[in-house]
């Protein structure tokens, strides 16, 4: 193999020495620059993404941020529209109560009221009919009519011993 023979080993040094100094120069020069180039788009590209992920996570936050303000004060304003409402419904409940009460309380003594005439002219009509049926049984009994004074005397002293 003539690679092996010592002969040839200062060409083939010396073509090595100038295939590897080409070799750098070539990569050197024109492939690794274009190979940073492209590494370092990369890089710019993903530092973009990165930021632009971050801006939006931020912005997103922030939405959250609104909307559960939003939302707090809606359920605020809810609750203060239910407690007014509440509060209006049960004034309103209130008035109708009293006047109820009023008119009930009316009515109670108004029906106190015919209670006690019905009463009283009950209480007539017993002392009329008390006094008309002792004079019938007086008049049975004895045979002769009785006195009316004394009936009348008589009826009103048992009315007043009952209490009535």
């Amino acid at each position: 193999m003539p690679q092996f023979d010592p002969t040839f080993f200062a060409p083939q040094l010396f073509w090595l020495a100038l295939t590897f100094v080409t070799l750098y120069f070539v990569m050197s020069t024109v492939a690794l620059p274009k190979i940073g180039a492209v590494l370092d788009e990369r890089q710019r590209k993903i530092d973009d993404n990165l930021d632009k992920a971050a801006q939006l996570k931020a912005e997103a936050e922030a939405a959250v941020a609104a909307y559960e303000k939003a939302l707090a004060e809606s359920r605020a304003h809810a609750q203060s529209v239910i407690k007014e409402a509440s509060d209006r419904l049960a004034a309103e409940a209130e008035t109708r109560n009293r006047e109820l009460a009023a008119r009930l309380a009316d009515q109670v003594k108004a029906g106190e009221a015919r209670i006690a005439e019905a009463k009283d002219k009950a209480l007539a009509n017993v002392r009329d009919v008390a006094i008309d049926v002792a004079g019938a049984t007086i008049a049975r009994l004895v045979g002769s009519p009785a006195d009316n004074a004394r009936l009348e005397a008589a009826v009103a002293s048992a009315l007043k011993e009952h209490g009535k």
